[in-house]
């Protein structure tokens, strides 16, 4: 049996290769691990800029107070509140649009018309002022309806979706559907979406990634910070942080901070993506190449 000899230009490139690519995980991973040390250090060395990579003085006061914050928890459903439904919705309306943009122009006339719609709204924004104006004079302020629906509709991850659903989905499984008495919609339910799980996870991915670190559409559509979504009500603290609203003792001040205390939240606010993304990573290695692969 005859086996490839790999040549020595392409050993030393893979050698390369995988080495920057370490590297580059390195330099990512690398700020969280002193975040998650700083978190557990007494307040001394934090304030100090003694810790590094292992904590100083561990402790667990910083935590305990951020999970005894009854804003931070409040916030913290909020952010939970808003992946899901804003997900959900999302995914809904961008799926349910992408089905019928996949047609052909004979299958779906005035096709081109509505792609070059949502490709308008790319290229151009109606700004700031009048998407406030609209949320405000449709009574969203202060409701979750506010963060979820003037973002519900991404062009970018609606064009992944058709490129996908036309060049991924094989035309034969669809003409046969329709010979034996499909419809469309049972054709989109039992054939399109199975088939563009790993597409599908992927921008659910995407679209949780967006509304979890979205800060900005809660500080100006809430007024109350009993509202505030997660990154908003850690944009806040991090710009200022109030330690006469936390009822902390002469002791525990002793091993509490302002940096251990912000560096606590931010911590747990990474955490739920860090653990749904290994539950997703092996579909986004597939749809991470959407519509690459040709019937």
């Amino acid at each position: 049996m005859y086996h490839y000899q790999k040549s020595l230009p392409y050993k030393i490139f893979t050698i390369l290769n995988y080495v920057l690519l370490t590297v580059t995980a390195f330099l990512c991973i690398l700020p969280l691990i002193h975040i998650l040390a700083v978190s557990f250090s007494g307040s001394a060395a934090a304030t100090a800029n003694l810790v590094g990579l292992w904590p100083v003085d561990f402790t667990l006061d910083a935590y305990e107070k951020t999970i005894g914050n009854e804003n931070f928890l409040r916030s913290l459903w909020n952010s939970f509140f808003r992946v899901v439904l804003g997900t959900a919705i999302s995914m809904g309306l961008m799926l349910c649009a992408a089905y019928p943009l996949s047609k052909s122009d004979q299958v779906f006339r005035g096709r081109k018309i509505y792609m070059w719609f949502f490709v308008f709204t790319m290229l151009f924004h109606g700004g700031l002022v009048p998407t406030y104006m609209v949320v405000t004079k449709l009574g969203l302020t202060d409701t979750i309806w506010a963060l979820v629906l003037p973002s519900a509709v991404s062009s970018f991850n609606l064009i992944l979706l058709v490129n996908f659903f036309r060049t991924s989905v094989p035309k034969s499984l669809e003409e046969a559907a329709l010979m034996d008495g499909a419809n469309h919609f049972t054709i989109f339910l039992r054939i399109y979406l199975p088939i563009s799980v790993p597409a599908i996870a992927t921008i659910s991915l995407f679209t949780m990634v967006f509304h979890w670190n979205s800060w900005f559409d809660g500080m100006i559509y809430m007024s109350d910070v009993k509202h505030y979504p997660l990154s908003t009500f850690l944009q806040t603290i991090i710009v200022q942080q109030d330690f006469t609203k936390m009822s902390v003792d002469a002791e525990t001040l002793k091993n509490l901070s302002e940096r251990t205390v912000k560096s606590a939240q931010i911590f747990i606010a990474a955490l739920p993506m860090l653990i749904v993304y290994p539950f997703v990573q092996k579909f986004f290695v597939k749809g991470i190449v959407l519509g690459a692969e040709k019937e």
